[in-house]
């Protein structure tokens, strides 16, 4: 670990720094400037294929050729040639399109265009398409591959333990068995049908001016229809047109996002809980790692570390991103500028988020079922028998069915025998006797080895 590390701030940029290294070039401040780089020049490059702009003739090959490679080459260097800038300017977007015109005066064909950089724009056209690309990309590229790995994870367990029974607990008491499979697939259910809002999300983007009503646009230029342009060029990015907006996009959009991540990850953070109760239970083993410590001065544990560090970071990620949905589409008027900071917090939450992801599933990995002792509970459990023989009792017209199993099992130590005892003295057809007479604890599971199966 370096010095550097040592002394982070943040545990993001310290102890869990190499695990969330796919999401630096996203949400860096490099990465924030890279975006806004990225979207000045396609809006260069865009006025300039405008007709109705005949100060800014279309641009030739070796032009769009050299503005494309300006953004698609962008360098730690030039993110810090930008931050020198922005010393003098005291302005992190004006700084960007001084870089860009900076670049641009050693080109012939170029160096005309200066004045088109910016063009028409206020700070915030620039900065809400460029959060949409990086919203989209650590969508896209890292966070929906990540939970994609810890679904199938609990697919390949649900099938894998699709019958193995398990005794339920509902309120903390035993209840109606169910298989090890199918409480997983009930979570594979979960997450994937916040992985498919998470992904059908719109990003929306809007580039319209100062106060949204492309005012320096039309006055400039009153014969362009700039809605369509302006659609045009948002599409054209890959995003969602936004249409109506004051200076700043609304960021409904961005607090869409940030609440399906809060809930994919409060779904993680059950299951965290779940399983960390079954180890505790001793249904799950947890492989051992040579040299580790579970406790320093407990010889024996092996604690579920991996689990509660995941708990954790869903935990902090989910304090941040709720933040966001309720705080960034708020502002006052046609903009204030307690969005701005906030939205620089964004690859924290999702830092986190990752950082959880991965405790999950190394956890998870570790996991191994102890047989002995889930069935060790469904043989001390007879009572939960009481629902299938009070429901087959009703089917065929026993008087005060629920009463009678209710007497004979609330609160009360119910075993095999006493429960055998208890059908056999029941006037049912003698198959159905039989059939109950037949049925355990670790048989009377329902549909859970089909249910886990079909996930």
């Amino acid at each position: 670990m370096s010095e550097a590390t040592l002394l982070a701030l943040s545990p993001l940029d310290g102890r869990y720094a190499g695990k969330v290294d796919p999401l630096r070039p996203v949400f860096s401040e490099f990465g924030l400037i890279h975006a806004r780089v990225r979207v000045e020049i396609e809006w260069l490059l865009a006025l300039a294929a405008e007709p109705g702009i005949p100060e800014l003739p279309a641009f030739g090959d070796r032009a769009v050729a050299a503005l494309r490679q300006l953004a698609d080459g962008f360098s730690v260097a030039d993110a810090a040639r930008v931050k020198e800038i922005e010393r003098t300017t005291n302005h992190d977007v004006k700084a960007v399109e001084y870089f860009i015109k900076e670049r641009l005066q050693g080109n012939d064909e170029l160096a005309g265009a200066l004045e088109f950089v910016h063009f028409a724009c206020t700070s915030e056209d620039i900065n809400n398409l460029s959060y949409a690309l990086m919203l989209r990309q650590a969508r896209d590229g890292v966070m929906l591959p990540r939970l994609d790995a810890v679904i199938a994870k609990l697919r390949a367990m649900a099938h894998e333990h699709a019958g193995v029974p398990m005794l339920s607990r509902t309120h903390g008491q035993t209840a109606s068995p169910t298989t090890l499979g199918k409480e997983l697939a009930n979570v594979v259910a979960r997450l994937e049908r916040q992985r498919g809002v998470l992904a059908s999300l719109p990003m929306p983007g809007k580039i319209n001016g100062a106060v949204g009503n492309y005012n320096a646009h039309a006055i400039a230029y009153p014969d362009v229809d700039w809605p369509a342009f302006s659609e045009r060029f948002v599409t054209g990015l890959g995003l969602d047109w936004q249409p109506y907006t004051t200076q700043i996009e609304p960021h409904d959009g961005i607090a869409e996002a940030c609440d399906a991540q809060a809930r994919i990850g409060t779904i993680c953070i059950d299951l965290c809980r779940d399983v960390w109760g079954y180890i505790s239970l001793g249904y799950f083993r947890q492989a051992l790692k040579e040299g580790e410590v579970g406790s320093s001065t407990m010889p024996h544990k092996v604690n579920p570390i991996d689990f509660e560090n995941a708990e954790g970071n869903f935990g902090v990620a989910n304090a941040l991103f709720r933040h966001f949905s309720a705080k960034l589409p708020i502002s006052r008027w046609q903009r204030d500028l307690t969005d701005s900071t906030v939205l620089r917090g964004l690859g924290t939450a999702f830092g986190h988020a990752l950082v959880g992801h991965d405790a999950l599933l190394r956890g998870l990995d570790k996991l191994s079922i102890n047989p002995d002792r889930l069935q060790a509970d469904l043989d001390a459990a007879w009572e939960v028998l009481a629902e299938a023989v009070q429901t087959v009792m009703r089917r065929h017209g026993l008087p005060n069915p629920y009463e009678q199993l209710k007497a004979l099992t609330r609160g009360q130590g119910i075993t095999e025998a006493s429960m055998r005892e208890f059908i056999g003295a029941l006037e049912l057809p003698e198959g159905e006797k039989q059939r109950l007479l037949a049925l355990t604890p670790a048989s009377y599971t329902g549909l859970a080895e089909r249910l886990a199966r079909e996930i």
